[in-house]
């Protein structure tokens, strides 16, 4: 989007001043355009919206395709700016929204990858109303459209990939839950009217669709790179956090990506946009290209002859709206050479209209349930503390050996060392906007120790020399306690930028080192970076007493890692990714999309699911101040499902007879398809005691591990198949529940994409490996009559 962005900065001034002058269509002090069809709010949206498209010349329905869209003054209907950001927190970086001396800032929560940290459902959505709260307010006073290009749920596939910051983790369902929340945050009018007439608060996008996580690693770049995906991983691995979007989320809008899936650029591909997005999952909304997307399979690989084809293939594929300006250029072209036809591009702004029409920006502004928003809405006091407790929730304690919390009234002299140790606009990613305010990691511990000296060590994250070792030396040699902040920043990783190891950059390490051999206190690291790193060489580093990683904490990020560092907060975080040794990236290519390992060419896997090998830290990993004891409560140990349709021979995998279907053994396979998947689902209820010393969160993780199948090859080692954050205060328990999904959660996909329900013993584990797991066994078994039932658990 950045390139976009150099083009559209030049007019930026002349678009504010477009959209401001007139921020609605259908307005009642002009009878001559309000009267239309498409102004009567007692119509459908759509033929409100097939109305005005009826009403264009060709040349002015390319111009609607785009972003900025022109307008058309004849009909009433003002310019519109599509693209605004929402990442995590009302951006800037978007040309749709500014801020001024009205609204000078907004509140920025932590970047995506930290927030997911927290495992709190609840704080996910509890941002996202924020967050849209905010962006109303920001729209009735001409700063912002109402169309926000958020969130991204690739999934973290690789950790040198310079957009995982920008993610909710490696795993699926933790992607998708996040998604569904924020959107749900984003999107969801309140009260009972808006409801009916399916209201949008805002408009959110999921992105970037799809198998998209490779930016720029060693010269390949986003715009060439053509991700070569089997079936079986786009099924259960790249897909499901896109279908959660739309089919549980209701998303608005989906974007298209950069690179080709299997060939093909994703923003021309008729499988993927028409026939998943818009046909299988039900998208009610519209489909947008990354920026400059269709030019780019143009221009940089030369996928058609002619910009005119371009234009036509993306639009008989299911693209809709462009970021922008090759539909603008070249559809009336493509039409009058009759590469595409005019219903095609009829039905795209069908589209786009419907979502404005739902966003009221085709009604009177001050009858919305919105209209009382203003610039005292944002940066409230509630807001700005959210950003704070989604910042704490998501820090995980990796590491302690006792010594933490501090104390701040033991320790008298403290020195807070490192690159991160004062970061402000480190802190809140990219894709932000303006803060309300900024507390960095000096700022947040000053407020606990009185006696604070502070030395950088590295002028910057790349820490290309040691010219400010020696003051960072002598202030850890006289301190009772040392904070040493190493990490990244938007110049190691970033949209554009993928790393190529996975080490602290230039002599971060030999920083730390020199610290923990200088001083006679303890040593906490704390590692700010989104991506994992290296850090096995702490192993060996006697003084580090305790070892945070608080991702890109937001604008309240010191006060977070004060709060925690000195037990005000009890840390629950859990790390969304596995962390991996240096050796990692000499075995994987980044650009081999492929998730499971194979062993013929000594792959190891990808996550926690596949990977086979040791890592330093396993995703879910996560410390507390105190001693947490789970149990299972309540739980089946045996389910018996029915098969619907027996009779069709191609629907069981092993077999068509029915009366082998009787005597179903283990490790055999059923297609879900055979199967009646509507509420089939069971509880868990598990039991968490805090032993102390201190109230907490705990994050209860549920693993599933596969039964046994040769029949279909390539299962997960294990997957997460529900998590929930409990507090409970010392000396009690907390019962939380978990709905699993069996048919969705307990099915593995096969090497055709399919899923299938493996016959056999299926073992459930409570916990991560770091802590005591607690594990239950479930025996799933066939029964090809039930007496009408259609499962039932024991």
């Amino acid at each position: 989007m950045k390139k976009q962005l150099l083009f559209l900065s030049i007019f930026l001034s002349f678009l504010i001043l477009q959209t401001a002058s007139q921020k609605h269509a259908c307005d009642k002090g002009s009878p001559k355009t309000s009267n239309f069809p498409f102004c009567n709010t007692s119509l459908s949206y759509e033929a409100r919206a097939n109305d005005l498209v009826s009403r264009l010349t060709l040349e002015e329905k390319a111009q609607q395709l785009v972003n900025p869209s022109a307008g058309i003054s004849r009909l009433g209907v003002p310019a519109y700016e599509w693209w605004s950001e929402a990442l995590h927190g009302v951006s800037n970086v978007g040309p749709g929204t500014r801020f001024d001396s009205r609204v000078p800032g907004a509140t920025s929560f932590p970047a995506v990858i930290l927030s997911a940290a927290s495992f709190n459902a609840t704080l996910w959505y509890k941002m996202g109303k924020v967050v849209s709260t905010e962006a109303r307010a920001m729209y009735n006073v001409d700063l912002a459209g109402l169309t926000f290009w958020s969130p991204n749920v690739n999934v973290f596939r690789d950790p040198r990939w310079g957009r995982g910051q920008e993610t909710p983790g490696e795993d699926p369902l933790v992607v998708s839950r996040y998604a569904v929340k924020y959107v749900h945050g984003l999107q969801e009018v309140d009260d009972e009217a808006s409801v009916k007439a399916d209201r949008l608060k805002v408009s959110s996008c999921c992105k970037h669709y799809t198998a998209y996580d490779v930016d720029n690693w060693k010269g390949i770049d986003r715009f060439h790179f053509d991700a070569k995906v089997t079936k079986q991983d786009l099924e259960d691995t790249y897909q499901p956090p896109f279908k959660s979007c739309v089919e549980e989320g209701h998303v608005s809008s989906v974007m298209c990506s950069y690179n080709r899936v299997n060939g093909i650029p994703t923003c021309a591909d008729p499988d993927l946009l028409k026939g998943v997005i818009r046909g299988q999952w039900g998208l009610d909304g519209y489909i947008v290209s990354d920026c400059d997307s269709v030019e780019v399979y143009y221009d940089s690989i030369h996928y058609t002859a002619t910009p005119e084809d371009a234009v036509a293939l993306a639009l008989k594929a299911g693209l809709n709206m462009n970021c922008g300006d090759f539909l603008k250029k070249y559809t009336a072209n493509a039409v009058n050479l009759k590469k595409v036809d005019v219903s095609i591009v009829d039905q795209a702004l069908v589209y786009n209209y419907i979502v404005l029409m739902r966003l009221g920006f085709f009604d009177n502004p001050k009858s919305l349930p919105f209209a009382n928003l203003g610039p005292s809405d944002v940066c409230t006091k509630d807001n700005q503390q959210l950003a704070l407790d989604a910042a704490k929730q998501g820090i995980v304690l990796l590491e302690n050996n006792g010594v933490l919390p501090l104390s701040n009234t033991k320790i008298k002299k403290l020195a807070v060392i490192g690159p991160n140790a004062n970061a402000t606009t480190v802190m809140i990613s990219n894709y932000a906007g303006i803060p309300c305010r900024y507390t960095s990691p000096l700022q947040g511990l000053q407020k606990y120790i009185s006696s604070v000296t502070y030395a950088p060590g590295c002028r910057n994250v790349k820490c290309g020399d040691q010219s400010l070792f020696a003051a960072a030396v002598k202030a850890a040699a006289s301190a009772d306690a040392v904070v040493v902040v190493v990490g990244l920043d938007q110049s190691i990783e970033a949209e554009g930028l993928d790393r190529e190891n996975l080490t602290l950059p230039g002599f971060q390490e030999k920083l730390l080192k020199d610290v923990t051999g200088a001083t006679k206190g303890t040593v906490i690291l704390v590692i700010m970076a989104a991506g994992a790193i290296d850090i096995s060489f702490t192993k060996s580093v006697t003084n580090i007493g305790g070892i945070l990683w608080v991702g890109y904490p937001g604008q309240a990020g010191g006060d977070a890692i004060a709060q925690v560092i000195f037990g005000d907060y009890n840390p629950g975080g859990r790390s969304p990714f596995t962390w991996y040794s240096e050796s990692y990236v000499d075995q994987v290519p980044m650009t081999d999309m492929n998730m499971r390992a194979n062993s013929s060419r000594n792959f190891p896997g990808r996550t926690y699911r596949f990977y086979n090998g040791n890592s330093l830290y396993e995703f879910g990993h996560g410390l507390s101040y105190s001693t947490f004891s789970t149990y299972i409560a309540s739980a089946p140990s045996s389910i018996r499902i029915q098969n619907t349709s027996i009779s069709e021979p191609n629907n069981i995998l092993f077999s068509n007879s029915a009366t082998q279907l009787e005597s179903l053994s283990d490790g055999q396979a059923i297609d879900i398809s055979t199967i009646s998947c509507l509420d089939l689902t069971f509880l868990l209820v598990i039991g968490v005691k805090n032993n102390g010393p201190f109230d907490g969160s705990h994050v209860v993780l549920v693993f599933w591990e596969p039964a046994t199948s040769e029949q279909v090859t390539g299962a997960p080692i294990k997957q997460l198949v529900g998590f929930e954050r409990v507090h409970v205060v010392v000396g009690m328990t907390e019962f939380v529940t978990v709905k699993i999904d069996i048919c969705q959660k307990l099915s593995n996909v096969d090497s055709d994409g399919k899923r299938k329900l493996v016959i056999g013993q299926h073992a459930i584990l409570v916990g991560s490996s770091s802590e005591n797991q607690v594990r239950h066994h479930i025996d799933i078994k066939f029964s090809g009559s039930m007496k009408g039932e259609e499962f039932m658990y024991e």
